[in-house]
């Protein structure tokens, strides 16, 4: 079997074409990227990366640069699960969550990548396959983006091939939400798929007063309601709220979702490929949905979990959202009526532009 050689980090700081701003982030101006380059005996090289929305990057880049290399010394790259509870295990007292968990979801991605070259397999296939066409929707930071200027960023979506749209909530004033998604659902049209995204704006009552007055648009789910700590809240959210309720892209663990899909917290889990500890726990997690009989989305690195979703019965739609970073990818994910099109070219497909991001080095 092939045995690791080499691991290699790299970081970049990318650019926003325009500062995004939501309800609890504030503004952001540039993304940072952490890529991870493994590999083996025989020359044949995986790639994973994860991002941040401008802090904690180079703690990230530190784990991956002096301490999975050591863990790793010599392991044998197709063994991934085992490789993943190693990294868990070795790490865990230290972090186990936060750069950590995102440097090994860059890593364990990479593993994923070179296992699905080796078999000269799209990942999709090698994680066992179920259709390449996933639906999507345009998710946009767009909070603060005026009225007209916000139907204008749908309208361009539309004409990009989604025919879903998620929007932001979370203003100072409720009725100033209520008034945008009215204004959207108006636009859009009676059954057209709606998301609205709060980014933990709310309390546990406030979220559940939101929910209730937004009821009337027929949202396909209100997203991130409040803190990803209080799985409780989250199910009387569910409860009492009145709408389909999505969640995720904040916990760090498949034992996070484990307390949220039992504990009744959630209608769509939302793992990220980038932070949740990478392909290995997702697909768990996605599975575990299945075990709920509930439909699975995501968040984040839309390239990398079209094939993810691709593999997964339950799974509903991907959330398509880029940060500039298809301005560094040969061939960025390609849209076609409201479908994302997972790609099949061995592993993930990702090539990136290396000489490109050397530019934009941290």
């Amino acid at each position: 079997m092939p045995r690791i050689t080499s691991i290699e980090p790299g970081f970049y700081r990318i650019p926003l074409p325009s500062v995004l701003t939501d309800s609890m982030h504030g503004e952001m101006r540039d993304f940072e990227l952490n890529t991870v380059r493994i590999r083996d005996a025989d020359g044949a090289e995986g790639v994973g990366y994860t991002f941040t929305v401008g802090r904690n990057g180079a703690a990230i880049d530190t784990i991956l640069a002096r301490e999975l290399p050591e863990i790793m010394d010599g392991a044998e790259a197709d063994e991934i699960e085992r490789l993943w509870h190693k990294a868990w295990w070795a790490l865990h007292y230290g972090g186990r969550g936060g750069p950590t968990v995102l440097a090994l979801s860059a890593f364990d991605m990479a593993l994923w990548d070179l296992k699905a070259k080796r078999a000269n397999l799209p990942l999709w296939k090698t994680l066992g396959g179920y259709d390449p066409r996933v639906p999507c929707y345009a998710g946009g930071i767009d909070l603060y983006l005026p009225l007209d200027r916000l139907l204008r960023q749908t309208d361009d979506n539309l004409g990009k091939g989604f025919r879903a749209i998620k929007m932001k909530v979370g203003r100072a004033n409720l009725f100033e939400d209520v008034e945008r998604v009215r204004a959207m659902r108006e636009h859009l049209g009676v059954g057209f798929p709606l998301m609205a995204d709060a980014n933990m704006k709310w309390s546990v009552d406030g979220a559940i007063r939101a929910a209730r007055a937004l009821q009337p648009f027929d949202l396909t789910w209100l997203e991130e309601p409040t803190i990803p700590d209080d799985p409780a809240g989250h199910a009387r959210i569910v409860r009492e709220g009145g709408l389909p309720i999505a969640a995720g892209e904040n916990l760090r663990t498949l034992w996070e979702f484990k307390l949220y899909v039992a504990g009744g917290g959630v209608t769509y889990p939302e793992p990220d490929v980038t932070n949740c500890g990478g392909v290995t726990p997702f697909m768990k997690i996605a599975h575990l949905a299945e075990a709920f009989n509930l439909p699975v989305t995501s968040h984040g690195a839309h390239d990398v979990t079209v094939h993810l979703l691709a593999a997964c019965p339950n799974r509903s739609y991907l959330e398509a959202h880029g940060f500039g970073l298809e301005r560094y990818i040969e061939e960025p994910l390609r849209i076609e009526e409201g479908f994302a099109l997972a790609p099949d070219r061995p592993g993930h497909g990702i090539a990136f532009d290396w000489k490109g991001l050397e530019a934009i080095k941290a």
